[in-house]
């Protein structure tokens, strides 16, 4: 059993060391790490490097152009072979036992797709709130509210194929894909906070109007209902997204 872990990069200079040391130092060892370099400028390239050393198995892509996460990630599936796929994004840090506990639960129990309760922090470290998830997340549910964190994801490579892949808006293209494999699939939620994830100010996930944009096309592609139905769901994610704002504080 191997895994291979998926980790888009771009800017984030300032919390790498933090995310990749955190993956480095997982209990469970038979993993690799599939960084996709997002970025044109190459400055940041070495110290990723002079950070992973040989202290774990790797391999850097390094894309032409700036592509968005969606869209590196993609290519992080086609680069991989591992019996599960994990996904990091590169400001947030996992728990020492993310791994073992995870692919355990799995295993012992035939999961394909699983995540787990979370923890927010902001750009200081700082606690900022807690996120419980469901046992079992369905499509109906899942369509209303978005309470995965990608950072606490595993998945099993082979539920992914040409037409199961990340969608390629700014936002939400994670939320594209969970919802189209909650068709085929069951998604379990881990009831423990195996993820530190970081909440920062000048992020995309931070842009309401993205998110707005990006929830539309997503809807559109998914469920193909008319522009009012369309702006229907958006409403109701936002509400739900209010909700969980108000409820993840501590």
């Amino acid at each position: 059993m191997y895994l291979s872990i998926i980790l888009p990069y771009y800017k984030k200079k300032k919390f790498i060391k933090k995310t990749l040391n955190s993956i480095i130092n997982q209990s469970f060892k038979k993993q690799e790490i599939i960084i996709i370099y997002d970025q044109k400028n190459l400055d940041d390239l070495d110290y990723i490097k002079k950070i992973l050393n040989k202290k774990i198995k790797y391999k850097i892509i390094i894309n032409k152009k700036n592509l968005g996460v969606g869209k590196s990630r993609n290519i992080g599936i086609k680069n991989s072979n591992s019996k599960y796929i994990a996904f990091c994004d590169a400001d947030d840090v996992w728990q020492k036992k993310k791994s073992q506990l995870q692919l355990k639960f799995m295993e012992e129990n035939k999961i394909e797709f699983s995540h787990s309760n979370y923890t927010l922090i902001n750009d200081k470290n700082k606690i900022i709130g807690k996120m419980h998830t469901k046992k079992i997340l369905k499509y109906k549910d899942l369509i209303k509210s978005c309470d995965i964190a990608l950072s606490s994801v595993i998945i099993k490579r082979s539920l992914l194929n040409k037409s199961l892949k990340f969608g390629h808006t700014k936002t939400k293209e994670d939320f594209y894909l969970w919802l189209k494999l909650s068709k085929i699939t069951k998604i379990y939620g881990i009831q423990k906070s195996l993820l530190l994830w970081r909440k920062t100010e000048n992020s995309l996930s931070s842009n309401t109007l993205q998110k707005f944009l990006d929830a539309y096309e997503v809807y559109k592609k998914i469920e193909n209902k008319n522009f009012f139905i369309t702006c229907f769901f958006v409403l109701r994610l936002s509400i739900f997204y209010l909700i969980k704002k108000i409820y993840q504080k501590i």
